[in-house]
């Protein structure tokens, strides 16, 4: 069963709340004046935007699906948590025994010479 959570906020009509109730999704408010209530996701949300999308541009669907899978192995598996003692969620083999984490890269590029040279990423473009 799916659930759709959002506050009482004027934004979401009426019909904003038919289309996911007509796909069988149910709708979950959140209690009143309680802003509180949503911190939750509301942190997880602004995790993801400032960490992630306001860095990218998303070109379709199935490259923001992509992105999410990413970022979410990442926040779980290989992102501190403060509220955790910097620990991970979801300890991973990059972690030591006692799930602190260590440094990894994520992006590298590897060239055995100096005087390598790396491919123009736009050179498809032309």
């Amino acid at each position: 069963m799916c659930f759709l959570i959002h506050d009482r906020d004027t934004k979401f009509t009426p019909s904003f709340d038919r289309i996911f109730l007509s796909e069988g999704i149910d709708i979950v408010l959140t209690l009143y004046r309680a802003p509180k209530a949503n911190a939750f996701a509301e942190r997880w949300i602004r995790s993801l935007r400032e960490e992630c999308l306001d860095h990218l541009l998303i070109v379709n669907e199935r490259h923001l699906r992509r992105v999410l899978i990413e970022y979410i192995t990442f926040y779980n598996e290989a992102r501190p948590h403060q509220g955790i003692e910097q620990l991970t969620p979801i300890p991973n083999n990059q972690c030591g025994k006692d799930g602190i984490i260590q440094h990894r890269d994520v992006l590298v590029v590897c060239c055995t010479t100096t005087t390598a040279k790396l491919p123009d990423p736009f050179s498809r473009l032309d």
